[in-house]
């Protein structure tokens, strides 16, 4: 759906630094340093960068949200650029990490919309008016951002919705665009020599078939009978195949995902792969996985970038989410989101397995004992509610603390004040190793549009063993980066019974925190192997319902299936249930299938492989 000379590397790393230094005077007094540009190794979804707060609902609501959604990434002379929906800019990074927003000299004056971009002789080439009518812009200083226009409208029928550009081997330049729940995906040369103009006549390549393609179905876990969406379409050459990666069944959801339809030729014809989804992410604190773009890293892997949902303050309230992707031997690409709201190691980070990137650093807080000094509010809200409609879930309007570690993103704690004398601890129940902590602020009632500078979340996280005797690992009392869903790596695991999050400042009126996420390990025992694993493919062959028998002390499990008995590439993670009915299968093909069990201190083996006809 619609939610519609480049910098040298020493350079951009000095200026990741300066945005974010603290003055003299207001370093903190704690003698820990405030992250400056992060040294991290890892990452944790959502991506942490600056999102834009959004206007679409200014007029008639007053409504106010943050939101990224609809990635192109591309890879431009070894610095990665992200543009991302309404962003009024773009963010640029040399490691995946450290993401420093661009303020370009020329842009899209209201922001572009569901952007493409390309690289095309030493130039990035973007398309995404908001209109759906304009012309393509180029720059070779995306850095400094001085795009130009050749004002040479691409005015085919329709407009153009959701576009990709793709740039072929040969130089041939290639559009292909949609979104919409009647249009399919179309697609159209164009003229590079000749300012972009079409060549010819749009062609269908196809469009969704949701009686067939179970994933394809609109509504929280496919549950709805409104027509689905397809958008976002995305093209990777490997070999001398071309995929045409695309976006449904809708934004909102926790099943929105990406899809690929394979041809050995720019224009098709395209036929659907059956292993579809490749991205695909129904589950956890962080759900969907849809209209995304896969580029490849300086080390020579590839990764997924991804619409991820939240829904709270207007259905198009959304984050990007990185994955680890590439191609199997056979030649099928892989998107692996298994613990993707966990951390990974970044790109930058030598592993074994590019495809398993995951630290095995494990969710020691979820639904944990949580405590703070802030009474509960009792509040209305302020949000664009669609609930009625069908094309939005219904409001959590409890703001208890205890949500603040339910890993639900759309419920979240608000607190009464917005000073130094809140505070938030939550108890692990035992000393454990903590290696991270994620701290995913929310916008209740927020009254900010656009990009001010003055954004920032100041804080201090603190650490015991005792619940007495307290010592701060991570001093952001003077922080002035925005950091929206701080994720903050430690330098060395710091053993602690006890997290606490000291509040000092934030910019919105209201402290809202969706989220309080502590990541390490335990030091019991694994849960075990999950038994008497059992699939039931329905009669409608969309669906298949799975048991197993429930693991003591496991918090959760993740299944996994694909159609190839090595290739179980697809997954879902489920906390507290030893059953799911996974309704995103292909009609007419076989599965496999495998479960394992996790807790705070690691992961089981996984169950017997089954399968399906």
């Amino acid at each position: 759906m619609k939610a519609h000379k480049p910098l040298p590397i020493f350079l951009l790393s000095l200026l990741f630094a300066c945005t974010t230094m603290v003055p003299k005077s207001e370093k903190p007094t704690s003698g820990l340093p405030i992250l400056e540009k992060q040294d991290y190794k890892t990452y944790c979804n959502p991506v942490d960068i600056d999102y834009s707060y959004m206007s679409h609902n200014r007029a008639n609501a007053n409504v106010s949200y943050r939101s990224g959604a609809d990635p192109a990434v591309v890879n431009f002379k070894g610095i990665y650029y992200l543009f991302v929906t309404r962003s009024h800019g773009y963010w640029a990074s040399d490691d995946m990490s450290n993401w420093k927003f661009i303020h370009p000299q020329s842009w899209y004056f209201n922001g572009c919309n569901a952007p493409a971009a390309a690289v095309k002789d030493g130039k990035v080439i973007v398309l995404g008016d908001p209109s759906g009518i304009g012309a393509v812009i180029e720059t070779d200083n995306p850095g400094l951002g001085d795009w130009k226009t050749n004002y040479a409208v691409i005015n085919v029928p329709g407009g153009v919705q959701d576009p990709c550009l793709f740039v072929d081997d040969n130089g041939k330049v290639y559009l292909y665009e949609e979104s919409s729940n009647t249009y399919p995906i179309r697609g159209i040369e164009l003229d590079a020599e000749n300012y972009y103009v079409p060549v010819g006549k749009e062609v269908d390549l196809f469009n969704l078939e949701p009686e067939k393609h179970g994933w394809e179905r609109f509504g929280q876990d496919h549950r709805s009978d409104i027509k689905p969406f397809i958008e976002g379409p995305w093209m990777v050459r490997h070999g001398d195949t071309y995929y045409l990666e695309y976006g449904a069944p809708g934004t909102q959801w926790n099943v929105y995902a990406d899809g690929v339809y394979i041809g050995k030729s720019p224009l098709g014809p395209f036929e659907y792969a059956s292993y579809n989804p490749i991205s695909y992410k129904p589950g956890g604190f962080l759900k969907g996985s849809g209209h995304g773009s896969t580029v490849r890293d300086n080390q020579g892997n590839y990764w997924h970038y991804a619409t991820m949902a939240i829904s709270v303050n207007y259905k198009f309230e959304r984050r990007i989410g990185m994955y680890p992707a590439g191609f199997e031997d056979n030649g099928q690409l892989y998107v692996n989101t298994a613990y993707g709201d966990y951390p990974h190691y970044l790109p930058g980070t030598e592993v074994a397995n590019h495809k398993e990137r995951f630290t095995g650093w494990m969710l020691l807080s979820y639904q944990k004992p949580v405590t703070t000094n802030s009474p509960l509010v009792v509040s209305d809200v302020n949000v664009v509610d669609e609930s009625d409609s069908g094309y939005m879930l219904g409001q959590i309007t409890d703001f208890n603390i205890e949500h603040i570690n339910d890993e639900e993103i759309r419920s979240y704690w608000v607190s009464v004040a917005n000073d130094d004398s809140i505070y938030v601890s939550i108890d692990l129940e035992e000393v454990m190793d903590v290696r991270a902590v994620q701290i995913n602020f929310q916008d209740f009632k927020s009254d900010i549009f656009g990009r001010p500078d003055t954004l920032r979340q100041q804080f201090v996280i603190k650490a015991s063993k005792d619940g007495k005797t307290w010592k701060a690992i991570a001093d952001y009392s003077h922080n002035q980066r925005d950091m929206p869903n701080g994720y903050i790596e430690l330098p060395e695991p710091v053993e602690a019974r006890y997290i606490r999050y000291d509040h000092v400042y934030c910019t919105n009126k209201n402290l809202a925190i969706s989220e309080l996420r502590v990541f390490g390990n335990g030091k019991g025992a694994v849960p075990a192997q999950p038994a008497n694993f059992s699939i039931q493919r329905q009669a409608d062959r969309r669906n298949a319902n799975l048991s197993w028998n429930a693991v003591p002390g496991a918090t959760g499990y993740v299944i996994y299936w694909g159609i190839t008995r090595d290739h179980l590439n697809l997954s879902a993670l489920m906390y507290g249930q030893a059953s799911y009915e996974l309704r995103a299968l292909n009609t007419g093909q076989g599965y496999y299938y495998q479960v394992e069990a996790f807790n705070e201190n690691g992961i089981s083996k996984r169950s017997e492989v089954l399968y399906t006809e």
